[in-house]
């Protein structure tokens, strides 16, 4: 019979572990400053300007009082310089901006963005952010879908900004509707809260990409994970974006060259496929560029991308005037100030964005502030790029499995170059969000367990299943 010893060879039985509810609720905040970001102007259609401002605010505020308090560990070696130094362009530029109270205000913005994005890559570890970005990404697409299935049976009209019904015998251009009424219109477009469906579909394309990853991780029940990539690809489909239809294109293309990646073992393997790669890239752009009245006209859309070009040509118009400095930041242009008001209208509402980020990024900061913002991507896809290719390995072994978590960082970043030939998103909020969130993160913990915030390297480095998420 076994006898219980006074001197053990190890520990007592104990229950395992739990989380402290300190960092329970410090993970479900970092939830919902992404999801914040991700609503985008959920907040303003639904309460107004000021509302929306307050929460923002409020939000920057409590990150900033639970940095001081936590003190997360941060490498100061290992800041994005390039984002920095971008910010300080864009904060110089008040010395010469053409539009100083938009320059201030839209800066204000952009430095609780950023400091959102740092707040959550130093507090949590690569998991946790996976699974804090899926978490926004559901409470996004869900309330998208929640809010088009109450306008659908409950109100059983388009839905204007502020909950506002239009007036009946009044015709509206659909541009304006926070809700158009089209969920179960299947030629329809849908804008969810966001109230734009080229917003809509690129986040339902990040959920495809972050819940996909997940289950392949093993990081949800399959189940939920199943539900979850239906809710996104039913969204994808029905908000009907030429755009989000390329970065996926070019998101399977990408994937596809990781895994093939994955696969060499012989030194100099890779060269066929960068050059594979190079061929297919080349080629894309090439039936992108002769063949795209086909191409858009079979996606439903003009071969101006919706009259996109016009836009880009009176942008750069102005930009040339200044072309080494810009006018000042503006991300976005607010409409109420006279440069902008009436500046560009497309159906009878002003543009608020170039459509294009480095045209964008022209006009306000010139040509250094495009060199700034080609190289914020350049350092920050270099490092995504073989933190996804290469093996993990600190040590000898050479034969450490791949982690599914790995793909996140270069599969948003193809998502962002993509949308910001079309769009200027990436330059603001969830765009800009993601790439200083996952830039600091990429540059903080090169490997997964490695680096501040990690979780210790016994369990990252020694558990079989340390690459679960």
């Amino acid at each position: 019979m076994a006898v219980r010893t006074q001197h053990p060879a190890g520990p007592a039985p104990a229950p395992p572990l739990r989380e402290r509810t300190g960092h329970l609720l410090l993970r479900a905040w970092c939830v919902f400053v992404v999801f914040q970001a991700l609503a985008g102007t959920a907040w303003t259609l639904a309460f107004g300007v000021a509302v929306s401002t307050v929460i923002v605010v409020a939000t920057a505020i409590v990150s900033l009082i639970v940095w001081l308090l936590v003190r997360p560990p941060v490498d100061m070696r290992r800041l994005p310089w390039f984002v920095l130094a971008y910010g300080i362009w864009a904060t110089a530029s008040l010395i010469w901006s053409a539009w100083p109270a938009t320059t201030g205000t839209t800066l204000a913005l952009w430095l609780i963005t950023t400091g959102q994005g740092l707040f959550v890559a130093a507090m949590l570890t690569w998991r946790e952010i996976v699974a804090a970005v899926s978490a926004a990404l559901k409470w996004t697409l869900g309330l998208s879908l929640a809010f088009e299935l109450v306008v659908s049976l409950l109100v059983r009209r388009p839905l204007l900004p502020g909950w506002v019904l239009p007036e009946r015998g009044v015709k509206y251009d659909p541009i304006v509707y926070w809700s158009r009424n089209n969920l179960f219109d299947l030629d329809g477009r849908i804008q969810g809260i966001q109230g734009n469906a080229n917003l809509l579909a690129v986040i339902a394309l990040l959920g495809l990409i972050v819940f996909c990853i997940r289950w392949a991780a093993h990081a949800e029940r399959r189940a939920s994970a199943i539900v979850w990539i239906a809710i996104a690809a039913l969204l994808f489909v029905h908000a009907g974006s030429a755009t989000a239809y390329l970065s996926a294109a070019a998101v399977l293309v990408v994937l596809v060259t990781v895994l093939l990646m994955r696969t060499i073992t012989k030194p100099g393997g890779r060269t066929v496929y960068y050059a594979a790669y190079a061929v297919v890239a080349l080629a894309g752009a090439a039936v992108l560029f002769f063949a795209r009245d086909t191409l858009f006209a079979a996606l439903g859309r003009s071969a101006d991308l919706t009259g996109r070009e016009g836009i880009w040509e009176q942008v750069l118009a102005r930009a040339v005037e200044h072309p080494v400095i810009g006018w000042g930041f503006a991300s976005p242009w607010l409409p109420w100030d006279s440069h902008f008001d009436g500046w560009i209208v497309d159906h009878g509402e002003t543009v608020m964005q170039a459509h294009n980020m480095w045209i964008d990024v022209f006009l306000q900061l010139g040509v250094i502030g495009v060199l700034l913002m080609a190289g914020v991507y350049a350092t920050f896809i270099w490092r995504a790029w073989f933190f996804a290719i290469d093996r993990p390995r600190w040590d000898l072994r050479d034969d450490r499995p791949y982690s599914p978590l790995t793909l996140l960082p270069t599969l948003v970043a193809t998502v962002l170059l993509v949308q910001g030939l079309a769009e200027s998103g990436p330059l603001v909020v969830w765009g800009w969000m993601l790439i200083v969130l996952l830039g600091l993160k990429v540059r903080q913990s090169p490997l997964l367990g490695v680096g501040p915030a990690e979780t210790s390297w016994r369990i990252e480095r020694g558990d079989p299943v340390s690459d679960q998420g």
